[in-house]
C-alpha cells in the first residue's frame, strides 16, 4: 500500500506577515525537500478540499467558525480569541489544510493508501473547540479524528503529539470523551504552560488523555522513553482504528521557537514505531498533519525522513 502526500497549495495564502515565524516559506521548504529528493514521485497525492462549516463544527462551535470567518473579513491582523495572526485568505487556508486532513482519512479508510502525510498549515493543535490561539485557526487533528469516527465509524482513535508544544486544544476538544488516546510529549515550563501529568481526563474521557512534560534539553532517551512506557502500552489496551500524528519538528535540535534536541534519525525511528503499531491494530492507518517546525532546514529534513519511514524506505540523510 502507498504513501500520500497532501499539497494544497492554497495554505500559502496564510500570510502572517514579515519576521513571522509561521511563514509560507515552511510550506515551500518541505514541499521543495520532497520534490528535489524524488519523494513526491514516489508517493500518492490526496484530493484537494476545503472544509465546509459542517465539517468543521465536528470539532468546533458554530459561534467560533463564524467568529473567525466574521474577523477576517474585516481585516484584522489577529484573531481576538489569541495569538494567531491572519490576513484576507487565512480562512481559506485553514479550510484547505483541514480538508487535506479529511481527504487522508477518506485515502486510508477506502484502502487506496496506507498512511498520508499532510503538508498543512496554519497549524491546528492549539485551537480548542472555541478559541484560536497559537498561530492555529482550526484544529485539524481534532476534525479529523470526529470525521473518521462520523463518516467511517472508526470507535478509537489514537493521537501522538510530539510538537514540542502542549497541544492544549486537542487535549480540551477530547477531554472527557474515552473514545479518543490524546499523548503528548513536550517541553516545559513552555508554551502554553499546560499538559501536566496529573491532566489525565475526566468523566468518560478518564485515563483516556496522556501527558509527558519534559525539561528543556530532553531529547531521544526521554521520549522513547515516554513512547515505551506509556504510549505504546496504553496502546495495547486501547486498540485503535487510526492513529493521527501531530506532527510537530519544532522539537528537532536548533528550531528557534523549541528547546528540544530531536534529530533527523529520531523522528525516521518514532514514526516507524507508530507505524508498527497501527500494523498490528489499525490495518497500517497512520494520518499525519504538520503542527510546528520553524527552522526551514531542519523543518524539510525532519518532514523528509519522516515521509522516508511512512514510505518503508531510509532516507540519505539518516
Amino acid at each position: 500500500m502507498a504513501t500520500a502526500i497532501g499539497l494544497d497549495s492554497r495554505v500559502r495564502q496564510h500570510d502572517t506577515g514579515p519576521g513571522h515565524p509561521e511563514q509560507i516559506a515552511r510550506f515551500n521548504a518541505v514541499v521543495g525537500r520532497l520534490e528535489q529528493n524524488g519523494w513526491l514521485a514516489k508517493t500518492a497525492r490526496l484530493v484537494e478540499h476545503s472544509a465546509s462549516n459542517d465539517e468543521l463544527a465536528l470539532a468546533h462551535t458554530p459561534a467560533y467558525i463564524e467568529l473567525v470567518e466574521r474577523e477576517i473579513a474585516a481585516q484584522r491582523s489577529q484573531l481576538s480569541t489569541g495569538d494567531t495572526s491572519i490576513n484576507k485568505w487565512s480562512g481559506l487556508a485553514a479550510r484547505a489544510a483541514v480538508g487535506c486532513a479529511l481527504s487522508a482519512i477518506d485515502a486510508v479508510f477506502s484502502r487506496l493508501v496506507s498512511n498520508a502525510f499532510c503538508v498543512a498549515r496554519p497549524p491546528g493543535h492549539h485551537a480548542s473547540a472555541a478559541r484560536g490561539m497559537g498561530f492555529c485557526l482550526f484544529n485539524t487533528v481534532a476534525v479529523a479524528a470526529r470525521y473518521a469516527q462520523s463518516r467511517y465509524g472508526a470507535e478509537r482513535i489514537a493521537i501522538i503529539d510530539w510538537d514540542v508544544h502542549h497541544g492544549n486544544g486537542t487535549q480540551d476538544i477530547f477531554y472527557q470523551d474515552g473514545s479518543v488516546l490524546f499523548f503528548s510529549t513536550h517541553q516545559s515550563p513552555w508554551y502554553p504552560g499546560t499538559g501536566a501529568r496529573r491532566e489525565t481526563g475526566e468523566g468518560a474521557g478518564a485515563g483516556s488523555t496522556i501527558n509527558s512534560p519534559l525539561p528543556a534539553g530532553s531529547g531521544a532517551s526521554e521520549i522513547n522513553a515516554a513512547f515505551t512506557q506509556l504510549f505504546a502500552p496504553a496502546v495495547d489496551v486501547f486498540k485503535p482504528d487510526l492513529i493521527l500524528i501531530s506532527a510537530g519538528f519544532d522539537s528537532r535540535a536548533g528550531d528557534p521557537l523549541g528547546q528540544f534536541t530531536l534529530t533527523d534519525g529520531d523522528f525516521f525511528n518514532l514514526t516507524t514505531r507508530v507505524m508498527e503499531l497501527a500494523s498490528q491494530y489499525c490495518s497500517d492507518r497512520v494520518v499525519s498533519v504538520l503542527e510546528g517546525g520553524y527552522g526551514l532546514t531542519g523543518l524539510a529534513n525532519a518532514s523528509e525522513a519522516h515521509v522516508a519511514a511512512l514510505c518503508g524506505e531510509q532516507p540519505a540523510l539518516v
